[in-house]
């Protein structure tokens, strides 16, 4: 019998799929995932050689004996399949084919490093040297004597000049390695599993799509109030259309809070899309707290089925098999996901996170709020960003309230949409900013709590938790404290109550996290704001008078809390409002133009934008890979993809660590995980309600027996990494984990209000 791919489980062999099929079916869909980026052909040859090891007589034994078939062959030996069609295409297939090598060596277990890092067995380069003489075993040199010729024959080539000196060759291997990859995942599932497959299909094309939202989008526009927002507003939107017909490529959307970027950008991405054949439109958000609020409004128009939403604290009752599965490649006409999920995926090596990529390449990506990517990783960013433009028929709108120029991409090559003449600054001005006086002089909890009492309704936004919680203690009944101690289905009730209670005019006074800054859509007439960066002062701005409903402008307070902000990003952004408000003449924050200027002063305070981060690429590529000539360098594309990837972290994962806490539905959850263990649907919906928790405050409630690490089944015996509060009162309907009650520590806990993907 010709060799085998694939088993069915009680199906006899001649029911199973050949490897001759698989391959075929494999190197057709990998080719067609790699068109967008000029690469059809060598994706064609990594698909059609990716499992040849699968040949080897010890794997056939394998998959027959796994299956109970007897089989007088089999002994037990080693039947790893991979490693084989790195060899051949590392030294049959030309210089193409030794950087494709990491490809297929990692198709199951992930892009290696190319030597040593934290998996040394599974370094390519001593795999090509340990697995060379599986292809001198007969069954797999006849498998090859037969196809060897078929494969050759693609031609495979450079699709572009890769260049020594940035990510373009790295950047692409990882590109390929997600076409193989889901290519791989397809073809296998429609085997062995044809009405899942069938499932896979999830909404409808852009096509369709575009006369829905148009439509929704004219019914808005016609039934909203006739005020000069409202008008300012429509004119960005057709600044946006009309941008719509240049070229794909980069872009910048700048518009003050409150100017109706989302639906405008969205309209921008449709009319882009069907202009340039661009097949999905894809939304990265920096913080789940209005990721939600942004795929509602999607789905609201276009519908539940054609609105992936992507990130951690996603509400699995919204969930469908047919989203569950789209989550998987991002096979879907619209994404909404966070810019952790999306900039980390772009940089990792395990296949799962990898799988989507190809999917990225012939797509208008929208990244809002580009102004908050992590400093320390900018230039990184920057690269993606780059490459995805440059090479992958991709469009990136950097969306933005507070101009920037972003360190590592050419200004020259970003087109900003909205022109000069709209004047959107002076025209959709609706707040007042007050800086202190002083700058120097710090104000009391005491004496700025009762400031805020003489407001009706107030917003007052500080800079760590710690700093929320003693401000709020001061606060009379009635008053609202939100932070991301609260978990996501407590923050999001919160949100509902307070955008309700502002709605009716009721009394209103909320003391918040960063969280609120950035596109929450909530309306206060006044704003206090602890003394931070520029750019958080005009996110915070954008909550105020938002609608522009007050006869005069509403008030944005800036003040300078008790204490300073902690040390890191948080206080440099402090220094360099500093710095801009004693120049001569301060600082006008209702300059478009000041922002850059923000920007570049706190950038020259940071240690590192990310430069560092090119060392995890490995040794330059050779000035041959440059030119596309492409002769025989000896070793080409030496990447430790996996050192990389693990390098490249948007939030710090061993700084904080989740706590499922006890809120809402948690405890009936919590329960069936203690009985039956995790499975996929339990812990996504336990995500709703986990809160990060600094790794000294977790010891600290693990030692008061406050939390507890989960013993699960089978092995209650073993750590399973898994924390939940044990402690009722730990967790409160007010401040969500009562940390500093329960956990006090010496220090600030981090603040950062972003979550895992």
């Amino acid at each position: 019998m010709p060799p085998l791919a694939h088993s069915l489980p009680n199906r006899p062999p001649d029911e199973w799929q050949s490897l001759a099929d698989h391959s075929a079916d494999v190197a057709d869909i990998c080719a067609c995932f790699s068109t967008p980026f000029g690469s059809a052909a060598c994706g064609k040859l990594l698909g059609a050689v990716h499992d040849l090891g699968k040949s080897r007589a010890a794997f056939q034994a394998y998959l027959r004996h796994a299956n109970g078939v007897t089989d007088s062959d089999y002994d037990g030996s080693d039947h790893s399949h991979s490693g084989a069609a790195a060899v051949w295409l590392a030294n049959r297939a030309g210089p193409i084919g030794r950087l494709l090598s990491a490809c297929a060596a990692g198709h199951h277990a992930g892009l290696p490093d190319w030597t040593g890092g934290g998996t040394p067995g599974g370094a390519l380069a001593q795999r090509l040297a340990e697995e060379a003489p599986v292809l001198a075993e007969p069954a797999v040199r006849d498998w090859v004597g037969a196809n060897e010729a078929s494969w050759l024959a693609s031609k495979a080539a450079p699709p572009f000049p890769f260049s020594r000196n940035d990510s373009s060759l790295s950047f692409w291997l990882r590109m390929m390695f997600s076409c193989l990859v889901d290519a791989d995942y397809l073809d296998t599932e429609a085997f062995i599993d044809p009405d899942r497959s069938h499932l896979r299909a999830l909404g409808r094309p852009l096509e369709t799509l575009s006369p829905v939202f148009f439509a929704a989008l004219d019914g808005k526009q016609r039934a909203a109030a006739d005020t000069p927002v409202n008008r300012v507003r429509a004119e960005i939107r057709a600044a946006c259309e009309r941008a719509a017909d240049l070229p794909p490529g980069l872009f910048s959307l700048t518009v003050p809070t409150g100017g109706g970027k989302t639906l405008s950008a969205t309209a921008f991405a449709f009319r882009h899309a069907l202009r340039h054949g661009l097949k999905r439109i894809i939304y990265v958000i920096p913080y789940t707290s209005i990721i939600e609020q942004t795929a509602e409004i999607l789905r609201g128009i276009l519908g539940t089925e054609n609105v992936l939403e992507h990130h951690s604290n996603f509400d699995p009752d919204k969930e469908t098999l047919q989203s569950r599965l789209a989550a998987e490649n991002w096979d879907a006409p619209v994404v909404v996901t966070t810019a952790v999920q999306f900039f980390e995926s772009l940089h990792a090596a395990k296949p799962s996170r990898c799988r989507k990529l190809h999917n990225i390449a012939e797509s208008v990506v929208i990244l809002d709020e580009v102004q908050l990517l992590p400093t320390s990783l900018l230039l990184p960013c920057a690269e993606a960003i780059r490459q995805l433009a440059a090479h992958y028929r991709a469009t990136l709108v950097l969306s933005t309230a507070t101009q920037l120029d972003l360190p590592g991409l050419d200004p020259a090559a970003v087109r900003e949409i909205i022109p000069p003449g709209l004047d959107l600054y002076r025209r959709l001005k609706r707040t007042r900013i007050e800086f202190p006086a002083d700058a120097t002089a710090r104000r009391t909890w005491p004496d700025l709590a009762a400031e805020l009492q003489t407001h009706d309704q107030v917003l007052c936004i500080v800079n760590t938790r710690r700093d929320c919680r003693e401000l709020f203690d001061l606060m009379p009944p009635g008053s609202v404290h939100l932070s991301a101690l609260m978990c996501g289905e407590h923050r999001s009730r919160v949100i509902a109550d307070i955008k309700a209670r502002l709605a009716d005019g009721a009394p209103l006074r909320v003391i918040s996290t960063q969280l609120v800054e950035a596109g929450v859509d909530i309306d206060f007439p006044v704003v206090y704001r602890a003394f931070t960066g520029l750019s958080s002062v005009a996110q915070s701005a954008g909550r105020c008078n938002r609608e522009g409903r007050l006869g005069e402008p509403g008030r944005v307070v800036v003040f300078v809390p008790p204490v300073p902000a902690p040390r890191g990003e948080l206080r440099k952004q402090e220094d360099a409002l500093h710095e801009l408000l004693a120049r001569p003449g301060g600082i006008d924050p209702d300059d478009p133009h000041a922002f850059p200027d923000y920007f570049r002063a706190l950038h020259g305070r940071m240690n590192d934008l990310g430069t560092a981060f090119r060392a995890w690429l490995g040794v330059p590529v050779p000035e041959a890979f440059r030119n596309g000539t492409l002769p025989a360098p000896p070793d080409p594309g030496r990447y430790q993809f996996r050192e990389a990837a693990d390098a490249f972290r948007m939030i710090d994962g061993y700084a904080s660590v989740p706590l499922i806490v006890r809120y809402g539905d948690a405890d009936r959850l919590i329960a069936a995980l203690r009985a039956g263990g995790p499975s996929r649907d339990l812990m996504r919906r336990l995500q709703r309600y986990t809160v990060n928790v600094p790794r000294p405050a977790l010891d600290t409630l693990l030692a008061k027996h406050f939390a507890e690490e989960l013993p699960l089944p089978p092995r209650p015996d073993l750590p399973s990494g898994i924390f939940v509060q044990t402690a009722p009162e730990a967790y409160t309907g007010t401040f969500g984990l009562d940390l500093f009650t329960a956990a006090p520590a010496p220090a600030h806990p981090p603040t950062t209000e972003r979550t895992h993907p």
